[in-house]
This record gives C-alpha cells, sequence and structure tokens, in this order.
C-alpha cells in the first residue's frame, strides 16, 4: 500500500538523510535520528500519518 507519489518519497529521503548528518556532523545533536522517520516512511512508500489524515500523493499507477 503505497501513499506518497515519486517526488515526495525522494524529498523525504534526503531530508531524513540530512537530519541523521546532523548527528555525525554539525551540531552533532541526537535530534538528528528524527530524520528515521522521513527516510523510512519515503523508502517504504507509506506514510501512516497521511492514513490517519486520509491523504494520498500517489497515483492510481505508483
Amino acid at each position: 500500500m503505497v501513499n506518497e507519489n515519486t517526488v515526495d518519497r525522494v524529498i523525504r529521503v534526503i531530508v531524513g538523510v540530512i537530519l541523521i548528518a546532523l548527528v555525525f556532523v554539525g551540531p552533532k545533536t541526537p535530534w538528528g535520528w528524527i530524520g528515521l522517520i522521513p527516510l523510512v516512511t519515503g523508502l517504504v512508500g507509506f506514510c501512516p500519518i497521511y492514513k490517519l489524515l486520509g491523504l494520498s500523493t500517489a497515483s492510481k499507477k505508483d
């Protein structure tokens, strides 16, 4: 079950990687681990919050 389109997924993966990078470079804050959420949802293509709100950015063929 996919509820994210390709652009949405790519943006989530990029944001997730950037946030995780903050754990190792930059301010080195553990809050960067929050980047796992957009990274995983982007890789899987399913967002539970979208499901709860009844949203979907995916087209019928995605």
